[in-house]
């Protein structure tokens, strides 16, 4: 394991951090692990509507095309000089693997061209700790973290002390929203266009709350998507139609609540004294507005980061690669692209 300089005789860190998991391509510089001096994010939405969907293939290709010139942009942008970089960060893993090994084998190579440490870093650990960009975080602490491919309840007992008590058994929020959307007609990336859809209904199609065992902390969102599905196709067989945005706004209710409730109930159960609302889901207005709500009645103190915060970007892994930094926590240069890489075993080793 490479070595770190210990941070604690109160010099500033800086941490250049690169994130390429999927179809975004970002570099970032986070000073001590709040603030962000430069965010550069170079989206492929638009490369990616034509096929409806992510392409793998496509997507590396993409991330190689651009992160160079991101690299010296966001350096640029920061203010401070390579030299007095303090580390390199890099998403390791989860993500699609093609993708990820742009992002690592360009974060290794400037690693090693400036002599500094390697870090690499837990993509859901960045939605996580992209909160504390904008709030200090209390601990013990609960997460719902509702990305694109990851419905999870992540309790922290400490500062990045991982522990996974509830998890998707089959499709994840954003995948589920992705396929309603497919099925409602509606472009890709389908999830802003459902969220929207659903605020702006004014009748809605009931659909069935998906709860599993009492007392489970899981989701499932295969079951509700069927749902939609047989309420459109039994609509056709009779000749009827149903109007979009009511099975958007009974499809956004039926995923909301159950996220609202189980989290809440993690939160009353494990003694968490915040409730962090991390992902690119994190963005939806039906969600963010439904916790808000519940958390004022219920006096718990919410978290969310703002939108640009939400998706994937490199501040939130550079945010994450901190809490490593701090600990004198590297990584060796011969690690490679992890798409399983476990959140738990990533948690630090140490106190800080």
């Amino acid at each position: 394991m490479n070595d770190l300089i210990d941070n604690q005789g109160g010099t500033p860190s800086y941490i250049l951090a690169v994130e390429t998991s999927c179809d975004e391509t970002s570099v970032a510089v986070v000073k001590d692990g709040r603030e962000v001096l430069s965010n550069l994010i170079s989206s492929q939405i638009e490369t990616h509507k034509a096929f409806g969907g992510v392409v793998p293939e496509v997507a590396s290709r993409k991330h190689v095309e651009v992160i160079t010139l991101m690299l010296e942009q966001a350096i640029e942008q920061s203010g401070i000089r390579p030299r007095d970089l303090s580390a390199i960060a890099v998403t390791q893993g989860p993500g699609l693997v093609g993708a990820l090994l742009v992002g690592i084998v360009a974060a290794k190579t400037l690693a090693m061209a400036l002599g500094k440490p390697l870090i690499g870093t837990h993509h859901i650990a960045g939605h996580i700790y992209a909160n504390r960009l904008v709030r200090e975080l209390q601990y013990p602490a609960m997460a719902l973290v509702v990305s694109g491919g990851h419905t999870e309840l992540v309790h922290l007992e400490s500062e990045g002390k991982f522990k996974l008590i509830g998890r998707t058994r089959d499709d994840a929020v954003g995948e589920a929203y992705d396929k309603v959307a497919r099925a409602l007609g509606c472009p890709y990336p389908g999830g802003p266009h459902v969220d929207r859809m659903a605020s702006e209904a004014e009748d809605v199609v009931p659909l069935p709350r998906v709860w599993l065992e009492a007392g489970s902390y899981d989701f499932s969102l295969s079951g509700l998507k069927s749902a939609v599905l047989n309420a459109l196709n039994q609509a056709k067989m009779r000749g009827e139609t149903l109007e979009p945005s009511a099975v958007a706004r009974g499809f956004q209710e039926a995923v909301v609540e159950v996220l609202v409730e189980k989290a809440v109930r993690a939160v009353r159960e494990y003694g968490s004294r915040q409730l962090l609302l991390c992902g690119g889901v994190a963005a939806n207005r039906g969600l963010r507005t439904a916790l808000q709500e519940r958390c004022a009645k219920e006096g718990l103190e919410l978290v969310i980061p703002p939108m640009e915060y939400c998706t994937d970007n490199a501040a939130m892994i550079g945010a994450a690669a901190h809490l490593k930094w701090i600990r004198g926590e590297g990584t060796d240069f011969d690690a490679k692209a992890d798409p399983g890489l476990s959140l738990e075993a990533w948690s630090v080793q140490t106190e800080a």
